[in-house]
């Protein structure tokens, strides 16, 4: 049973073949049932009117008898010589005629009455009890027996316990001078001929009062089954009802009643005895369904299984068999496959509408995963390798130098040579002449470097914003410092773009395998160290050299204490009151980490920070702070203050595509909303690789997270660009908001920024405010919040709550909001 239910749970053909099945078996029980119920209403209103008719019949076969009975008697009556004898008185003969007329005629009893009905001569028994019958039987009562009619009936009475069937007739001469009562005995003959004659059952059932039960004196049926009909309390009724059902031993019995004996006989009918004559039927029998019926129902059911079976497994298989090539398809999807078409995309049913669903979605995923490698192995803008290519070419290209080492042995080793370059004054032109025109700058860039540095199996790659690099997979110092050369002169060629001519320069760092680094991942650090040294110095081109990063030691130093600062709660979370400028409450607070070294004291975030982004470990720290900032927003919530907390995301956080799922597992994990913080992105790590930090973006977002733009106006962005973010906040860089009381075009620029940010639906925080001044301009300039010293240090956290208290202490009706900031 557990196999079948298991086969029944797993195979869609073997459910669609017990379906049909299933319906067809469900077809033949209601058939068959409706069979059963025509021919059970049908015997129901059928069977009443065959007993009717039996009944008649009985009547009839009783009547004939009587009439038998009566042409006897009438022709012994009308014998003359038993007449003289009657007259006579002559016993001897009168009783040898009447025993001799009864024994031709079949009559049992034979009965000689003088014309007071007073019994002279009998053949048979105990006919002295017959007297009231005579009576009955010759119409006459007391004075009126003289003259009496001389029509003869018939009765049916109780003799001696056993039914009989009696008639009377007059012997005249020529007036009555006696009667003669001949009567016959009701036996199995009648019951025969009942059967024969309407083929219905007879019981005859008789008692000798009302107290006594019923007894079976003869019945065409089973003993058994009489014995239940006796055992029915039969009454009589003014109309006998045409068909009464009894149960007999759990077979329902139709049954007409009719009684023999007449109500007005005197002595044992009158008190409740008498015959009762019932005609029966079995309404069972007559429901019954034929058996030659019953074989061709069967026949017809297993014919019908077999033809319904075949034509479901050929459905199911026909329904089923495009359901496995489709799970095979779709196995193929799902393992990389997208090459192999559908096999059931002709058909034009709704099998086929599937598969051609599929295709459509197999053509639309094989897209998909062409534009998703190529979005992230390939820069969208110039065409070109992007920063994971990138790494992954260096790397295979240092492994096979590694295998080509280990196989040549003590000959030339091979080298790999990477070249890294950034931008001189990029920054200055996309302010200057706009995002757009950026873009093309870095489109001609590129070409320049493809044409000026690419050999058979060199790589040119953008790594973001205006950083590239070159692979030399079979190049040392000396072609890598020949190609650096080359692009330096390249670049001394101005760029003509859209009537602009444009200066460009670089600075380029170089470094190789094996003399600078050991791995790919090494090699490219060492590369970008060296790059950002010769922007430093201006040196153009400069090679990697340890004398140039000579606190390598103590750069693997730090990273080693800050990763043991994050697991011996070195660190700590500082909270810096964020304002608003119309009430003058506190709104929000900017989430900043502080490291407590054992050591060395209290460390300045610029002495770690910028490291911790160089090497990737600011995603350690952002995670903290953002798990510390959530703890911290639960115990803020509990004492009632109700702030959104602002977190910082770096260049490589928004990089990372898991960072959703890390933040929404702390969000459930401290039972803290998304909405209760605000992440501060700056413009730099935006436009570092735009299309995939703006698709992290939305989806934080989408969480409900609160997105604002830090330090804006300092970056190579524009509103244009930044509109189509889903950005709520615009924080103002504090470069400007420093200065806005003291230089006009700072001031401008801060109120164009209000303005500008106004209409585009967004917050405006102005950060670094740090006097009364300021604070009143920017209320006038109607900004929404402030942030700066003149209100509020960054704080330790576990402070804040009291720093808060303490400021809505201070704010009074009585005090307006310039007169507590200056008390504050």
């Amino acid at each position: 049973m557990n196999s079948f239910a298991r086969l029944m749970q797993r195979s869609l053909k073997a459910r669609i073949i017990a379906l049909f099945l299933g319906l067809l078996l469900v077809v033949q029980v209601v058939g068959f049932s409706a069979i059963r119920a025509s021919l059970s209403s049908h015997a129901h209103r059928e069977l009443p009117g065959r007993l009717d008719v039996g009944d008649r019949v009985l009547q009839s076969l009783l009547a004939q008898r009587a009439q038998k009975l009566t042409d006897g008697a009438r022709l012994l009556a009308a014998d003359y010589g038993f007449r003289d004898a009657v007259n006579s008185n002559d016993t001897d003969t009168i009783a040898s005629v009447l025993e001799n007329h009864g024994r031709r005629i079949g009559a049992t009893q034979v009965a000689l009455y003088g014309a007071d009905l007073q019994l002279k001569a009998t053949t048979g028994a105990h006919l002295e009890s017959l007297g009231p019958l005579a009576e009955r039987l010759s119409g006459l009562s007391g004075a009126q027996r003289l003259g009496a009619a001389d029509a003869a009936q018939g009765e049916i009475a109780m003799l001696s316990g056993q039914p009989y069937q009696f008639v009377m007739v007059p012997i005249k001469a020529p007036v009555v001078v006696g009667w003669v009562l001949m009567g016959f005995s009701i036996d199995q003959r009648l019951v025969a001929d009942m059967q024969a004659l309407a083929a219905l059952q007879v019981t005859l059932l008789t008692r000798t009062s009302a107290a006594d039960p019923w007894r079976v004196e003869l019945s065409s049926m089973d003993m058994q089954q009489a014995a239940g009909l006796s055992a029915y309390s039969w009454a009589r009724t003014a109309a006998a009802p045409s068909m009464t059902s009894v149960d007999v031993r759990g077979e329902e019995i139709g049954v007409h009643p009719s009684w023999l004996t007449a109500p007005a006989v005197a002595g044992a009918v009158r008190q409740g005895g008498g015959v009762l004559a019932l005609t029966s039927l079995s309404v069972d029998e007559a429901t019954r369904i034929p058996h030659d019926l019953q074989l061709a129902l069967l026949v017809v059911t297993v014919l019908s299984c077999a033809l319904f079976g075949i034509g479901s497994a050929f459905t199911a298989h026909r329904v089923t068999q495009p359901l496995h090539r489709l799970a095979a398809a779709a196995d193929r999807l799902g393992a990389g496959d997208y090459t192999t078409p559908m096999d059931s995309e002709k058909c034009q049913d709704e099998i086929g509408q599937l598969a051609q669903a599929f295709e459509r979605m197999r053509v639309s995923v094989s897209a998909q995963k062409d534009e998703i490698l190529k979005l992230a192995y390939w820069d969208s803008l110039t065409g070109l390798p992007n920063r994971a290519q990138f790494r992954d070419a260096v790397r295979a290209a240092v492994a096979v130098a590694q295998k080509k080492a280990a196989s040549d042995g003590a000959g030339a080793a091979p080298s790999v040579a990477v070249l890294m370059l950034d931008l001189d004054r990029f920054k200055h032109v996309n302010d200057v002449l706009g995002y757009r025109f950026g873009d093309l700058l870095l489109m001609r860039v590129a070409e320049r470097l493809v044409q000026q540095s690419v050999r058979e199996g060199d790589l040119v790659a953008r790594l973001g914003g205006d950083e590239f690099a070159i692979l030399l997979r079979h190049g040392d110092a000396e072609l890598a410092q020949s190609v650096a050369q080359r692009i330096a002169t390249a670049f001394d060629e101005p760029l003509n773009l859209e009537e602009h001519t444009v200066d460009m320069g670089a600075g380029i760092g170089m470094a190789c395998w094996p003399q600078h680094a050991n791995d790919a991942d090494a090699l490219i650090s060492r590369a970008e160290v060296a790059m950002y040294s010769a922007k430093q110095r201006s040196a153009g081109a400069l090679m990697y050299d340890p004398s140039i990063d000579a606190s390598s030691a103590q750069t693997l130093s730090l990273l080693t204490e800050m990763r043991l600062a994050v697991g011996d709660n070195q660190l700590r979370l500082y909270l810096q009151p964020k304002l608003s400028l119309s009430t003058g409450l506190v709104v929000g607070a900017e989430a900043l980490v502080r490291w407590q070294h054992p050591e060395r004291g209290l460390v300045p975030p610029m002495q770690f920070i910028p490291f911790a982004e160089q090497t990737g470990f600011i995603r350690v720290l952002t995670m903290w702070i953002f798990e510390e900032a959530a703890r911290h927003w639960r115990m803020l919530h509990s004492e009632g203050l109700l702030i959104t907390l602002s977190v910082n995301l770096s260049t490589r956080d928004l990089l990372d595509q898991d960072l959703p799922q890390k933040f929404d597992a702390l969000l459930v994990k401290h039972q803290v909303p998304a909405e209760a913080f605000c992440l501060e992105i700056t413009e730099s790590a935006i436009m570092d690789d735009p299309q995939r930090a703006q698709a992290t973006l939305e989806r934080l977002s989408a969480m409900g997270f609160k997105l604002s733009i830090d330090d804006f106006g300092t970056g190579y962005s524009s509103l244009a660009y930044l509109k189509r973010l889903p950005v709520d906040e615009l924080k103002i860089d504090q470069s400007f908001v420093k200065s806005m009381e003291t230089d006009p075009d700072d001031a401008k620029i801060v109120r164009s920024t209000i303005d500008l940010a106004h209409n585009l639906g967004l917050t405006v925080v102005a950060e670094g405010v740090e006097n009364a001044h300021v604070w009143n301009m920017l209320r006038d300039l109607h900004c929404d919040q402030a942030q700066g010293y003149h209100m509020g240090k960054p704080m330790p956290a576990d402070t804040f709550s009291n720093w808060s208290a303490g400021w809505l202490a201070q704010r009074s009706p009585s005090v307006d909001l310039a007169a507590a900031l200056m008390l504050h």
